[in-house]
C-alpha cells in the first residue's frame, strides 16, 4: 500500500506560538490560546464566561463515543484514500477521500455519532456541496465538470472540529487504497481545521 508523508511546515513560516497540538485543547489555558483570547488582559467576568464555554465543550466531547476501527465494506470499483495523523506508533484517521464507482468524489470525516456524517461531495456535473446530519450546510456550488478535461484544482470545503485522537478513528490499511501520513505540526486544531 503506497504511503506518502507530508513534510512538516518550515519553522520560518510558522511561529511556534501558532502551532497547536490536539492535546493543547485539553487544558483551559491551551483552549483559550486556540480561541485567540489573551487571558492576562481579560476581565474576571470574561474569563468566567470563557470557562463556562470550555466546560460545556469538554462535557460534550466526553459524551461523544470514539469511532474505533472503521468498518468500511469494500465496494467494487470504489477507491478510498486516507489522511492519517501520526502520533507515536499510532495512525489516527483524520479524513478520507472516496472515489465512487461513478467517479464522483467525496471527502468524509469520521465522527462517533452516526447521525453526524459530515462530508463534501463533487458530482460528475461539477456540483459541489457539503452536508452534515443529512442536511446541506452551505449552498451547493457549480465547479468544473468531472466529465472531460479537468484543469487545475478545486476546493472541496472546510471541516470544523479537527481532532483525530479524540474522535478515535483508527486507520485500517485493509480498508484503503492508499494513505497520506501527516506528521505532527502539519495539521492541527488551528492549521488543519
Amino acid at each position: 500500500m503506497p504511503v506518502r508523508e507530508l513534510s512538516p511546515v518550515k519553522p520560518s513560516r510558522v511561529r511556534m506560538s501558532d502551532i497547536f497540538r490536539e492535546d493543547d485543547l485539553l487544558t483551559f489555558e491551551g483552549w483559550l490560546r486556540y480561541q485567540g483570547i489573551d487571558a492576562p488582559t481579560s476581565s474576571a467576568s470574561e474569563l468566567a464566561a470563557w470557562h463556562r464555554m470550555y466546560d460545556d465543550v469538554r462535557l460534550r466531547a466526553g459524551s461523544t463515543p470514539k469511532v474505533g476501527l472503521m468498518k468500511l465494506r469494500p465496494i467494487p470499483g470504489e477507491h478510498r484514500y486516507a489522511v492519517a495523523l501520526r502520533e507515536g506508533a499510532e495512525l489516527w484517521l483524520a479524513l478520507w477521500v472516496r472515489r465512487s464507482p461513478k467517479e464522483e468524489f467525496f471527502v468524509m470525516a469520521p465522527r462517533g455519532a452516526q447521525s453526524w456524517d459530515p462530508h463534501a461531495s463533487y458530482h460528475l456535473d461539477g456540483r459541489v456541496q457539503m452536508k452534515s446530519y443529512g442536511q446541506t450546510v452551505f449552498a451547493p456550488q457549480q465547479r468544473q465538470s468531472l466529465k472531460g478535461p479537468f484543469r487545475g484544482t478545486e476546493h472541496l470545503g472546510v471541516f470544523f472540529g479537527y481532532g483525530p485522537k479524540r474522535v478515535g478513528a483508527v486507520w485500517d490499511p485493509a480498508a484503503f487504497s492508499g494513505v497520506v501520513e501527516v506528521t505532527t505540526g502539519v495539521l492541527g486544531p488551528k492549521q488543519g481545521g
